[in-house]
């Protein structure tokens, strides 16, 4: 093969060139085939088919389209020039009338294998086979015919723009799988654990020790981290990535069978390799899982799988590699040095979210890059920088939690909060443990070597109305972090696993925002733990367990209510660390209550609070008779007053289905 360099093409235009040499010269074949056929026939091919023996290449500084493929499928010189034999029917007008007169058929106007075999040179057998790399990759399609080697033969689409030198994802891959953008030095975005696995990723994927292409497992339950971890792999070794999601592979086994030909078909004509995300993957789904299973121990390329827990192969080894969150003092480094020259200005704002958010490397610089868009006329003032990134930290950190729970905005504040001094103390106990557990916990060493026991749990007991929402609402507007309430009776599954599994989510979704946790009706699932007398007993034993264990490793808040204390196991008691007994209140405290209910911009005439407060009622029960009173009012154009409240309390007892006794009654012209 001669190859020239012209400097004035481009690498397009020389392959392109090169493609049409090449075809030209198959074109040779045939018109030699046809003269053997016919003598007297009118084909001059003494120089001609001379030249087109000679490939020329054009400034080909990197492999043409048609070398490249030919090396990485391993085809023969007989393989490749069926190939170039099926290209030239999509390239060159005239090769239908060719291919007819090179068979002696008007009818059979495209090529066949007969065709390869009587005019091309070193022809093979094996070529035709199904194991043959022609087919066993679908570079070509067989048609409709009598007979295999008188079938048209077609060159595949994917193939054949592969070959021009054009980048076109196959179109049967759109639906299954997803290329992730890469770009250079993604290794250093990594903060310094994640970078040194995937530097050891990378070395691996790259021995050639090891003769077989190994397949990594990236275990843990930072999904982002992970793929992070994937790409930065691929970068270095120089490869592109493609994820699959797991939960998408069909099931049948002949419809898996041609999705992953055709993505090894893929995977060798853009150099890439597969990540295969099993982390939303259901392990009682027996059929997918026989699918996952299946693709693991019959692919050969390079493939990487992600997954919350470790998948254990059936034949085929994995090697894993468990992704931990980074550190703290990883997430410091990663805020350092995303936020550049920015970082000198925050005067210990990175401190603050550092033990509040638990963030990756990913995560950090969408919130750095976002915030420092928002500030880029901004001021220098670290402070409102700072508040900024914060704000920033709990918007991005919502949407792990939003399908999972609800979100809790009432814009409560202290003076609506109506305790007694002590229980208002333990309040701001709370508060002061969350905001300075960092300190505690790594500055002053409480936090100890394995980090266990350090969640912040609270338990508020007491009946409905009393201000137990209200009081961890107020605690997540003094720490400006997000409130959602879960209710465990959703949570909890009748099926084996489920519940834990519920709770891992909420758990693992919440981490990243250091969202405070406010867990509903406690005692639906911390009741008293039962003497163990079936396997319900035991798997309701190992839920609660599990519950205090995530509870306990839980780097935010995480708040229990109850409206029966006494419900509750002493065991369980015994290792939340804050216990706030909201007791209902009594007239005194009702009528501060009845005192800051309606809004100062609430027209009010003649209220007497005293008498008020003679309404048997909590905290909860009050607001809902002012609303009421204040809805009765409007209606009737008139501010609020003690008969709107009679009627709306009326109201208000009948729900509750308590008697309107005489004592609220003594005197009916204070409410008149």
């Amino acid at each position: 093969m001669t190859s020239i360099a012209d400097p004035t093409k481009t690498w397009p235009i020389a392959n392109r060139e090169y493609l049409t040499g090449e075809i030209a010269r198959v074109r040779s074949y045939l018109q030699l085939h046809i003269q053997r056929l016919n003598p007297g026939g009118k084909f001059d091919l003494t120089e001609s088919f001379l030249v087109q023996e000679q490939a020329i290449s054009w400034n080909l500084e990197q492999p043409s389209s048609l070398d490249e493929l030919g090396d990485r499928f391993g085809l023969s010189a007989f393989e490749r020039d069926i190939l170039l034999l099926c290209a030239g029917m999509e390239m060159d007008g005239t090769w239908r009338t060719l291919c007819a007169t090179a068979q002696g058929d008007v009818q059979a106007r495209y090529p066949t294998f007969t065709l390869a075999l009587d005019a091309l040179p070193s022809p093979n057998w094996m070529a035709l086979t199904p194991v043959g790399a022609l087919r066993r990759w679908r570079l070509i399609e067989i048609g409709t015919g009598n007979a295999l080697t008188q079938s048209p033969l077609r060159i595949d689409e994917r193939v054949l723009h592969y070959l021009v030198g054009i980048e076109h994802p196959e179109e049967r891959l759109v639906a299954a799988v997803t290329r992730l953008p890469i770009q250079f030095g993604e290794m250093n975005h990594l903060c310094g654990s994640h970078r040194q696995l995937a530097e050891q990723v990378a070395g691996m994927l790259v021995s050639e020790e090891l003769g077989k292409v190994p397949i990594v497992q990236l275990c843990g339950s930072d999904l982002a981290s992970k793929r992070a971890i994937a790409s930065a792999v691929c970068s270095a070794i120089g490869w592109n990535l493609h994820v699959m999601a797991g939960d998408a592979i069909p099931i049948a086994f002949g419809e898996i069978t041609e999705l992953m030909r055709l993505w090894e078909r893929e995977a060798f004509l853009s150099n890439s390799a597969l990540l295969l995300d099993c982390d939303q993957v259901e392990s009682s789904d027996g059929a997918r899982e026989s699918a996952i299973a299946r693709i693991i121990e019959n692919y050969s390329q390079p493939l990487l799988i992600t997954s919350r827990d470790r998948r254990h192969p059936r034949q085929r080894p994995l090697i894993t590699f468990e992704v931990e969150q980074p550190s703290s003092q990883e997430q410091r480094e990663l805020w350092v040095n995303t936020l550049g020259s920015d970082a000198t200005r925050l005067n210990g704002h990175i401190e603050t979210l550092v033990s509040h958010f638990s963030l990756n490397a990913p995560a950090i610089r969408a919130a750095c890059f976002q915030t420092q868009g928002i500030n880029k006329i901004a001021t220098d003032n670290g402070n409102e920088f700072g508040s900024q990134l914060w704000e920033t930290c709990r918007i991005q950190a919502r949407s792990h939690m939003e399908d999972l729970a609800q979100r809790i905005e009432s814009g409560s504040q202290w003076d609506d909060l109506v305790l007694p001094d002590i229980q208002r103390d333990t309040l701001r106990e709370i508060i002061a443990h969350v905001r300075q557990r960092a300190k505690v916990y790594e500055n002053w060493g409480f936090g100890g070597k394995n980090g266990r026991g350090l969640g912040i749990t609270a338990l508020f007991a007491g009946a409905s109305g009393t201000g137990k929402t209200m009081a961890a609402d107020i605690i997540a507007q003094e720490l400006h972090l997000d409130l959602y309430r879960i209710d465990l009776s959703s949570v909890i599954s009748k099926y084996i696993g489920e519940t834990e599994k519920n709770l891992r989510r909420v758990f693992d979704s919440a981490e990243a925002g250091g969202s405070i946790l406010l867990f509903d009706e406690a005692d639906a699932l911390f009741g008293k733990r039962s003497e163990v007398k079936d396997s319900h007993d035991r798997h309701a034993n190992i839920e609660v367990a599990y519950l205090l264990q995530r509870m306990e490793a839980y780097r935010g808040l995480a708040i229990l209510t109850t409206n029966l204390k006494s419900a509750l196991d002493q065991a369980f008691l015994r290792r939340i660390r804050f216990v706030i007994q909201f007791r209902f209140p009594d007239a005194s405290q009702r009528e501060k209550i009845w005192r800051r209910i309606f809004p100062k911009q609430t027209p009010t005439q003649g209220l007497n609070y005293p008498t008020l407060a003679k309404l048997n009622v909590a905290g909860g029960n009050i607001r809902n008779i002012a609303l009421n009173a204040a809805f009765i009012a409007a209606d009737a154009n008139e501010s609020v007053m003690m008969k709107h409240i009679l009627e709306a309390a009326k109201s208000e007892y009948m729900k509750l289905e308590l008697p309107f006794t005489a004592d609220v009654m003594d005197s009916e012209d204070d409410w008149l």
